[in-house]
């Protein structure tokens, strides 16, 4: 990262001030682009690094995969991240999953969120998942995806996280072994003061661990100012709307306005698409009506056919153009797939298959990768090899263009959360970055 950063142009700041553990990749720039804009220089970290390496940035964001895995191990690899970041000297610490409360009735955000807690030795903390820019907001400890309560989203249907109950509050009490409450609305909208003082009832009253509503950007910077001195702050993205400024008037934190600067990167590009989610549905569909495309059936990759080799002769077929190669099906479709695969074995499969496109792509120049969904993120940054993620401004709210550390030089790499982008994200993306 060290030569990225050098070709950015960019001081080396002093020692990180914010460090953050998220449970996927998009997840990860998501928080990360949140930050930059507002002025930290902001490094994302793929996994747990090894050995303790001084890093110039303002904000350490750790990506890990953890959302879906058992509690116990998503705890062991979140207490291994808050290690390691808090030997970069980092002052407060966040923990930040989806904005749509991806988890299951096990967790994992109640046992992290618990296990951080006690490792920072924090008797309370938030959770705010609202990120009205993306029209997640929080009334009453209610979850809202655009006008619709989360049950009714779409979310319900997810195939490893169905999210059917709205309430977070209760959500969050099946899978934590504290008190759980609610800050409410009424308190936040009052001000700093009030969110300090209604949290401290909660304290008193034996709640450790509190949904915070929030339905506006004003909310999130009335929760970041009220949390400041908090050890441990956890949430979406949007909950880290205030953050640097909080560390601007401690005299902490000098205004940057090249944070969001990146490198041009040439060479080809490519659209790489895992995520069945609506949005990511659409973003395909826009797509496909006028540029070329080809999907991957994960029945044939099942089978032993030569998917990935096919892949890669349609896009030399295509060498004048970009293109792009998905598996986003609609949820009879996958859920048929599933059925006949198992969850975990068609997910694991077009995982597989996408990464190793995207590994032989890159062997054979593509520079620049326009990626949907979070698993499929994390399985493509991990076969390009890339170890560290220098982070630029949004294409779309909670999207940025990064740069990565690849083996054969740097890449271009717009992770996009299944749920996030306009329609048309993809063209947007290869546009701003060429």
């Amino acid at each position: 990262m060290s030569d990225i950063q050098e070709n950015a142009g960019r001081p080396a700041p002093a020692v990180p001030l914010l460090g953050c553990i998220a449970d996927d990749f998009t997840g990860a720039t998501d928080l990360a682009s949140m930050l930059v804009r507002g002025g930290m220089r902001t490094v994302q970290l793929i996994d747990v690094p090894h050995g303790v390496e001084p890093i110039a940035a303002d904000a350490l964001v750790i990506a890990l995969k953890s959302r879906t895995i058992p509690a116990a191990q998503a705890v062991g690899q979140s207490l291994a991240a808050l290690a390691y970041l808090k030997a970069q000297g980092c002052r407060q610490f966040y923990f930040k999953y989806c904005s749509t409360f991806d988890s299951t009735a096990a967790g994992n955000i109640g046992p992290v969120g618990e296990a951080l807690m006690e490792a920072l030795g924090a008797d309370f903390a938030i959770a705010c998942p609202a990120f009205p820019e993306n029209g997640r907001t929080v009334y009453r400890g209610h979850l809202f995806v655009g006008d619709g309560l989360l049950n009714e989203s779409g979310m319900e249907k997810h195939p490893l996280t169905p999210m059917t109950d709205a309430n977070l509050v209760r959500v969050l009490a099946q899978q934590s072994t504290v008190r759980t409450g609610l800050l409410r609305y009424d308190a936040i909208a009052a001000g700093v003061a009030k969110t300090r003082d209604a949290a401290a009832a909660l304290r008193a009253d034996g709640v450790r661990f509190a949904i915070a509503d929030a339905v506006s950007n004003d909310d999130l910077r009335t929760l970041g100012s009220a949390f400041a001195d908090a050890p441990l702050l956890t949430g979406g993205s949007g909950l880290a709307l205030g953050l640097p400024d909080n560390f601007r008037r401690a005299g902490l934190l000098a205004h940057a306005g090249e944070a969001a600067h990146l490198p041009a990167v040439g060479g080809r590009a490519v659209v790489l698409a895992g995520s069945s989610s609506r949005a990511s549905q659409a973003q395909v569909a826009h797509w496909r009506a006028e540029r070329p495309a080809l999907r991957i059936d994960p029945l044939a990759l099942a089978a032993g056919e030569p998917v990935v080799e096919q892949a890669l002769a349609f896009f030399e077929r295509h060498a004048g153009e970009t293109v792009l190669i998905f598996a986003t099906a609609a949820p009879d479709e996958l859920h048929a797939v599933q059925a006949r695969l198992g969850v975990e074995r068609a997910g694991q499969l077009i995982e597989d298959a996408l990464a190793g496109i995207a590994r032989q792509l890159a062997q054979r120049g593509v520079r620049r990768f326009v990626v949907a969904g979070g698993e499929t993120s994390g399985a493509v940054v991990r076969a390009l090899g890339v170890s560290r993620l220098l982070i630029g401004a949004p294409i779309d709210p909670g999207v940025p263009w990064t740069i990565g550390d690849g083996p054969a030089g740097d890449v271009a790499l717009a992770l996009k959360s299944g749920n996030f982008g306009g329609t048309d994200f993809f063209a947007k993306a290869l546009a701003l970055q060429h």
